[in-house]
């Protein structure tokens, strides 16, 4: 059996852990208290696609990197993946993903595809029409 803290309101530091989850990070200290993503204000969409960056620095000379960053770039080594898919693999909020995210982005570790806006996607019009004209071949 494992010793869990037990007491009152008045025992310190029992408000950092749950006894079902263990110690409790709050996400402000992994990012630093930072809310946005870099000095850039660059934003990520849910399913902007985030890329290792095959000429990225060496991780071992990052002492930038805490484990959260290590996480992220764990994760996109498999393959490229959305920013939603990373929170949810790296058990993090997104917001927290997003900051460390610029984190990666500014340090060259990773690259970053948005997606196309729906102002630029062909109209549904057109591509019934070029459906149409290949079934008439």
């Amino acid at each position: 059996m494992t010793d869990i803290p037990t007491g009152g309101p008045s025992t310190p530091g029992i408000q950092w852990y749950d006894g079902e989850a263990g110690p409790l990070v709050r996400p402000y200290a992994m990012t630093g208290g930072r809310t946005q993503p870099g000095p850039s204000g660059v934003s990520f969409d849910l399913i902007a696609l985030v890329t290792l960056d095959p000429a990225a620095p060496a991780m071992d000379d990052d002492s930038a990197l805490g484990p959260e960053h290590r996480a992220l770039i764990d994760l996109c080594r498999l393959e490229t993946q959305s920013v939603a898919e990373l929170a949810a693999g790296a058990d993090l909020p997104v917001g927290v993903v997003r900051v460390l995210l610029g984190d990666l982005l500014e340090l060259g570790h990773v690259t970053v595809s948005r997606p196309v806006p729906p102002a630029h996607l062909p109209d549904e019009r057109v591509l019934r029409e070029v459906i149409e004209g290949l079934r008439a071949l």
